[in-house]
């Protein structure tokens, strides 16, 4: 009788394993470290960030020039001279903040530029991912080199979204907009 129980809890056991998830991570901070590609395009971008720092620095040593020559100037100069000094002070001001905001704001040209040159190096990255989780048959990947855990590959099959859609009483496929 004790073997027979024994065989049931391993047959049970085994069944359990066979359909348990597989789960793996990756490292991409490691992995992009190994792509001459990866750290050509931070050259570049370094190169590109640097030549558009220098010049943001220049516009406003410009600036700074002109309101010390302003304020050395400024008894000399009559009423209407002195509100013509300052609206170019401020007019070149607000055209170099202009230039920094569309050079390093958030949807500026570094950003563009980060964009375009990373892009295809990451998909290429997360096309290995999944390339390797199926012949591994992995379910799902994460990535331990972000801050917050994220998952970079799952298995399709786990996917309970339009499960989840239906619930809710709505047709899966029908996205609102």
């Amino acid at each position: 009788m004790k073997k027979y129980i024994i065989a049931f809890i391993v047959l049970l056991l085994s069944g359990t394993v066979a359909s348990a998830q597989k789960f793996a991570y990756v490292d991409t901070e490691y992995i992009l470290k190994h792509l001459p590609e990866y750290k050509s395009s931070l050259n570049q971008l370094n190169v590109l960030s640097e030549q558009w720092q220098k010049q943001v620095d220049n516009n406003f040593t410009e600036i700074d020039k002109m309101y010390k020559a302003y304020q050395a100037d400024q008894v000399l100069l009559t009423e209407d001279m002195r509100k013509r000094r300052e609206n170019e002070i401020i007019e070149k001001e607000k055209q170099a903040k202009d230039f920094q905001r569309r050079i390093f704001g958030p949807d500026g040209e570094l950003f563009q530029s980060r964009t375009k040159l990373l892009s295809p190096i990451q998909d290429k990255v997360s096309k290995a991912v999944a390339e390797v989780a199926k012949v591994k048959l992995l379910d799902f990947i994460f990535d331990k080199s972000s801050e917050a855990t994220m998952m970079i590959y799952a298995s399709t099959s786990y996917d309970i979204s339009n499960d989840v859609i239906t619930r809710l009483g709505y047709k899966p496929g029908s996205i609102v907009k």
